[in-house]
C-alpha cells in the first residue's frame, strides 16, 4: 500500500513538471545588445519577426540609424569606432520608441525611454569606475507642506561614515527637464566623478545632494521647463523651505553660503540661476551646464544680480557657464554671457564642442568639482 502511495506521488509530480514545462513561453535566439567590440564599435540588437522597420536612435550619430533584419527576425546594425563615453539609444519599431528590452542600463527619464551604453576605452575616464575609495549614495526623502513626499539622491564622500566630527560642503546638483533625481547619478555619474577627483587630491571631499525638480503635484509633469516661472516660484519655496533644512539638520554640512554651491543642466541650469543669483544668502558658487533661458527672461529671471553688480561680484566665489558650440541653447546663452560682460558680472565660461548631452554634463562636472570650495 505504502509503495502504491509512493508511485503516485511520483507520477503526480512527474506530470506537474511536463505541465510546467510545456507551459514555459518558447524561447527566442539568444544575443548580446548592446555589443562593445575590442576595436570600439558598437553593435545593437533588436528581436522581432512581425516588424516592418527598426531603427535606431542615439547620440553616436546624428539622425536615425537603419537596421537590417536576418531570417530570424533579428534586427542590427554596427556603429563605430566610437569615442569613449556614455550614450544613450533606443529604438523606433515601426514609429514607436521602445527601450532596448536586453540592456538592463535605463536613462532615468519622464518624457522618454532609453537604454545607455558605456564604451570605456583603454584609458580610464573621469567617469570610469576605479580603484579608488568610494562614496555612498543615498536614496532619501523629506516631506513639504505644499508637495508632499519628495525623493532625493545624496553622495557622501569616502569616509563619511567614518568620520563623526568633519563637517562638508555641499553641492547641491539639479537634473535637466524631464529628467529625475536619479540621472545624475545613473547618467552623469557624479558620485564616480567626485570619488576619482577626491583620490587624486584635485577636489574637495564633499556632500552632493541631487533632488528631484519638477514641483510635482503643483506643477504637473507636462507643463514644460523646469525654467517655467511658475515651476520657479514653487521650487524655490520648497528648496529653501523644505530641503534645504533637511540636508542641515540630517547631515553634516557647513551651514554658510560659502560652503554651499548650486550648479544644474538645461532646465536645472535655469533653476541654478534663478535661486543662486536671486538668494545672496544661499551660495557663493552658480554654475550653469547649457541652463535653459529664453532673451526675454533675462531681465526678470536675473533681478537679484542685475539690481547691484558690484554687490553680486564681491558674494560670488564662482559664477561659471558651460555650454556647447552645437547646443540648441548656444545662441541665447551666447547673448546672455555678452549681457553680463556690459553689466560687469564676473563668470568664467568653458565653451566645449558637442551638444545638448550628458557628455558634455560629466565634463562640465569634473571641471567646476576641482575648483569648488577652495
Amino acid at each position: 500500500m505504502a509503495r502504491r502511495i509512493i508511485s503516485t506521488i511520483i507520477l503526480l509530480h512527474a506530470c506537474f513538471c511536463t505541465v510546467v514545462l510545456f507551459a514555459q513561453p518558447p524561447r527566442g535566439p539568444v544575443f548580446v545588445s548592446p555589443e562593445v567590440n575590442a576595436d570600439n564599435t558598437v553593435t545593437f540588437r533588436f528581436q522581432s519577426k512581425t516588424a516592418r522597420e527598426v531603427l535606431l536612435t542615439t547620440q553616436l550619430e546624428k539622425g536615425r540609424v537603419k537596421m537590417s533584419r536576418d531570417t530570424s527576425g533579428l534586427w542590427s546594425v554596427t556603429l563605430g569606432p566610437v569615442k569613449p563615453d556614455i550614450y544613450p539609444y533606443n529604438f523606433i519599431v515601426d514609429g514607436t520608441s521602445v527601450a532596448d528590452p536586453k540592456n538592463s542600463a535605463v536613462f532615468p527619464n519622464e518624457g522618454f525611454q532609453s537604454s545607455l551604453v558605456e564604451i570605456t576605452g583603454s584609458t580610464p575616464l573621469v567617469h570610469s569606475v576605479r580603484n579608488v575609495p568610494h562614496g555612498t549614495v543615498s536614496y532619501r526623502y523629506y516631506q513639504s507642506p505644499e508637495l508632499g513626499t519628495r525623493p532625493v539622491v545624496i553622495y557622501t564622500p569616502p569616509g563619511y561614515e567614518k568620520d563623526s566630527k568633519t563637517k562638508y560642503p555641499v553641492l547641491y546638483l539639479l537634473h535637466g527637464t524631464t529628467d529625475t533625481e536619479e540621472t545624475w547619478t545613473k547618467v552623469g555619474r557624479a558620485n564616480i566623478i567626485l570619488d576619482n577627483l577626491i583620490a587624486e587630491g584635485k577636489a574637495k571631499p564633499m556632500i552632493i545632494v541631487m533632488p528631484y525638480g519638477r514641483a510635482y503635484p503643483l506643477i504637473s509633469k507636462s507643463s514644460g521647463s523646469l525654467r517655467s516661472w511658475e515651476n520657479l516660484q514653487a521650487f524655490k519655496m520648497d528648496f529653501l523651505n523644505n530641503l534645504l533644512p533637511f540636508v542641515e539638520q540630517n547631515y553634516r554640512v557647513k551651514a554658510d553660503r560659502d560652503s554651499r554651491a548650486i550648479a544644474g543642466f538645461s532646465g536645472g541650469g535655469g533653476e541654478t540661476l534663478f535661486l543662486g543669483l536671486n538668494n545672496p544668502e544661499l551660495t557663493s558658487w552658480i554654475c550653469g551646464f547649457a541652463p535653459g533661458m529664453l532673451k526675454e527672461e533675462f531681465d526678470r529671471n536675473n533681478a537679484g544680480a542685475f539690481k547691484d553688480p558690484s554687490q553680486t561680484n564681491q558674494r560670488l566665489k564662482l559664477f561659471w557657464i558651460g555650454i556647447g558650440t552645437e547646443d540648441m541653447l548656444y545662441p541665447v546663452v551666447s547673448e546672455y554671457i555678452e549681457v553680463l560682460k556690459s553689466k560687469g558680472i564676473k563668470h568664467e565660461t568653458l565653451i566645449s564642442d558637442g551638444g545638448h548631452t550628458w557628455m558634455n554634463c560629466k565634463r562640465y562636472l569634473a571641471t567646476i568639482a576641482e575648483k569648488l570650495f577652495k
